[in-house]
């Protein structure tokens, strides 16, 4: 039997009844943002309405770079020559006092980085041999020598850094900054991350928490598709797809008018998105295209997974308008052979980290682009060695004191903010804890973190739970 033909869709049709209608998603999609916002905004506030920041941003959109595992600040950016001093003998006790090691014992003893240091840029920013490309950007860059964290272990330090909280449930960062501001990007997500692998954190940390979940961060696959399950099941052409997902619109927004759920909305907006990343997103994967010399300076292979590719991809998002772009490269956990092992991991992530900041700049994107660079916490002056586990010359977990680095988007660039003691445990000048560097993020981006707020459960959360303030000295 031969089927019926499908009945000829008019033009009259399609405005009037189309579950895709333009008008009908845009004034649905602004009510429902406007009303939701205001609604939950605490009394006195307000809040961005229709993606319209607190006040004037100086970044449009963010980069965050995230080294997963806790890279060592003392043998990348924090040089300490005492070290070298007091090679081999205990910390004294009243540097320890009060203090937790998770791995290593209290007798451990010092260890100084095995790596040479030196001075680059006008800014004279000192930097360790095993960043060699670093130095050539010193003076775009701002280095942040005093960071410090509530947590001592993997996932909830990376849920600390992501979401400003250690329990589970609570928004990340770029799902509060797609909450607040939007995306300039019609046919890709506000949030996206990029990352070969997965993290102790896991989706906890780009997920959306009790926002709703078209907030999420949307992970892109740098092989096959670049989103799982939206290319056509066999024998569906992009006809039939359309006129079904015409149909289950026209259900859902019966069901939300029924019931009042926002995730009926945000079901109905997923679909639609799913259904323009079939086009958009493999011409954005697609690599081939750039010049070659682009993909030399990035080190990318358009064949292969890699921090390189993802480098690349991250500049081609915030280029068509994503707001915050995720890429998570993990290993940094130095708890044997620090030296090798970061060799290895600033061999594979430095040269494609400059070369994103070079071509951000060459563009003229960096100055609207914040780019951030760093991991959970940072390592202890002490070498652990536990022949039990087969741990050599490695350093443990370190919350008090670590470094990381921003550029673009309004930072002052060419300073080092912050000093630790002479042994690197403890700050002495600037702390930086990370819910300032969530406050100063969001800042950057035109949001007040005190008032991007959301309500749940009888009381209204933000980002930096009850602390955090702005580090004005790293605005430019």
């Amino acid at each position: 039997m031969n089927p019926e033909p499908r009945p000829t869709r008019t033009r009259r049709y399609f405005f009037e009844e189309c579950g895709v209608g333009i008008g009908k998603i845009a004034l649905a999609a602004l009510a429902t943002r406007e009303g939701q916002l205001l609604a939950e905004s605490p009394a006195g506030t307000q809040p961005p309405v229709l993606g319209l920041p607190h006040h004037r941003p100086r970044a449009k959109s963010v980069i965050y770079l995230f080294m997963a595992g806790g890279p060592s600040q003392l043998d990348l950016f924090d040089y300490k020559p005492t070290l070298h001093r007091y090679d081999g003998q205990q910390v004294p006790d009243e540097v320890l006092a009060g203090q937790e090691l998770p791995f290593i014992e209290r007798d451990a003893r010092l260890m100084p980085s095995p790596f040479r240091f030196r001075r680059f840029g006008q800014s004279g920013a000192e930097l360790s041999e095993a960043l060699p490309h670093l130095g050539e950007v010193a003076d775009d860059i701002a280095i942040v020598r005093s960071m410090r964290t509530d947590a001592f272990n993997h996932a909830p330090a990376q849920m600390f850094m992501t979401t400003g909280h250690l329990q589970l449930g609570k928004p990340s960062m770029g799902s509060w900054i797609s909450y607040g501001l939007g995306s300039e990007a019609q046919d890709l997500p506000a949030f996206v991350v990029l990352a070969n692998s997965g993290i102790s954190g896991g989706a906890a940390c780009h997920g959306s928490g009790f926002l709703p979940s078209s907030y999420q961060g949307v992970p892109f696959r740098s092989q096959g598709d670049a989103i799982l399950y939206t290319s056509h099941p066999a024998g569906h052409d992009s006809q039939l797809q359309r006129e079904t997902l015409d149909t289950i619109a026209r259900l859902n927004r019966r069901r939300l008018q029924v019931v009042g759920d926002p995730e009926i909305q945000a079901r109905i907006n997923a679909y639609e998105l799913a259904y323009r990343l079939q086009t958009s997103a493999p011409e954005l994967m697609d690599l081939s295209h750039e010049r070659p010399e682009t993909l030399a300076a990035y080190g990318a292979d358009p064949g292969k997974p890699s921090f390189a590719n993802n480098c690349l991809l991250a500049r081609r998002l915030v280029e068509r308008g994503v707001r915050f772009v995720q890429v998570f490269e993990k290993g940094w956990d130095a708890h044997s052979d620090v030296a090798g092992g970061h060799r290895r991991l600033c061999g594979r992530t430095d040269g494609p980290t400059v070369a994103l900041l070079k071509d951000l700049k060459q563009r003229g994107l960096l100055d609207e682009t914040l780019v951030v660079w760093g991991g959970e916490f940072g390592r202890t002056p002490m070498v652990e060695n536990n022949p039990a586990l087969r741990r050599k010359l490695g350093r443990d977990h370190h919350p008090n004191a670590f470094s990381m680095w921003l550029a673009g988007g309004g930072i002052r660039p060419g300073q080092t903010l912050g000093t630790t003691d002479d042994m690197g445990y403890h700050v002495v000048e600037d702390p930086v804890h990370v819910h300032d560097l969530q406050a100063t993020i969001l800042h950057l981006l035109g949001l007040d973190h005190t008032r991007l707020t959301y309500k749940h459960q009888g009381r209204q959360f933000r980002l930096t739970d009850v602390g955090g303030h702005v580090v004005k000295r790293l605005l430019a």
